[in-house]
């Protein structure tokens, strides 16, 4: 925060969003949009800003592509929004070069884990209505994790009930495996689906059977009603 407080006092001659402030220091460059009541992200942030501030808003979610264009970007803070939804493709073009990113405090649910899994930034994901499931457990597994906010990210909602207000490490270390009981749940729903085609096959089956002996029956009685060959000869 001092440092973005330095920053205020540099002024930044290049092009500059409205609702932001941009600044220069030692280089870099800096857009700061906290606490503009923003709705959504900024369309017009400078090429080769550094550091983005976008805190404190009420942006709701991260469009696809939604940080291409910025290709110097390196530290991104979108932390006390309103951000619930995520896309697949939210960080495309500055997951090689971005640092950190804060999503703290919003109101995330859930998050695909090829938005987040294709970062080399340090994550900040605490304070969030988390539903605890595989997706998120990869998350934790995979993602480089801010390790002071890692006790933060607790369960909101999750399969069971007795998880639910935990930390979800402190849920996966007492052994709970959301994506094992995900492949358990896939692979009853196969069963039970294999088993009603079976059961439709054994019923057709037996359906089949019944039906050609009625009609060898109906024709053997057919064949027994007929007069025989030595009667009419006599």
């Amino acid at each position: 925060q001092a440092f973005f407080c330095l920053l205020l006092c540099v002024p930044w001659g290049s092009s500059c969003p409205p609702s932001c402030q941009c600044t220069e220091w030692a280089g870099a460059k800096a857009v700061l949009c906290s606490s503009r009541h923003l709705e959504e992200i900024p369309k017009d942030i400078p090429k080769d800003a550094v550091f983005l501030k976008l805190d404190a808003n009420s942006i709701t979610r991260i469009p696809s592509n939604a940080f291409r264009h910025l290709s110097h970007l390196e530290e991104l803070d979108l932390s006390r929004n309103a951000i619930e939804k995520i896309d697949r493709a939210a960080f495309k073009g500055v997951a090689a070069g971005l640092r950190t990113l804060d999503l703290s405090s919003n109101r995330i649910r859930s998050i695909p884990k090829e938005a987040l899994l294709a970062l080399n930034a340090k994550l900040r994901l605490a304070n969030n209505p988390w539903h605890c499931e595989c997706a998120l457990q990869e998350v934790l597994w995979e993602a480089r994790l801010d390790p002071d906010s890692v006790q933060d990210i607790t369960c909101h909602t999750a399969p069971r009930e007795e998880y639910v207000g935990k930390p979800l490490l402190q849920v996966l270390d007492a052994g709970v495996n959301f994506c094992s009981v995900r492949q358990r749940t896939t692979d009853i729903a196969m069963f039970i689906t294999m088993f009603g085609w079976f059961t439709m096959v054994i019923v057709y089956v037996i359906c089949y059977v019944r039906h050609n002996r009625e009609d060898t029956c109906k024709h053997v009685d057919y064949l027994k009603s007929l007069p025989s060959t030595q009667g009419h000869a006599e």
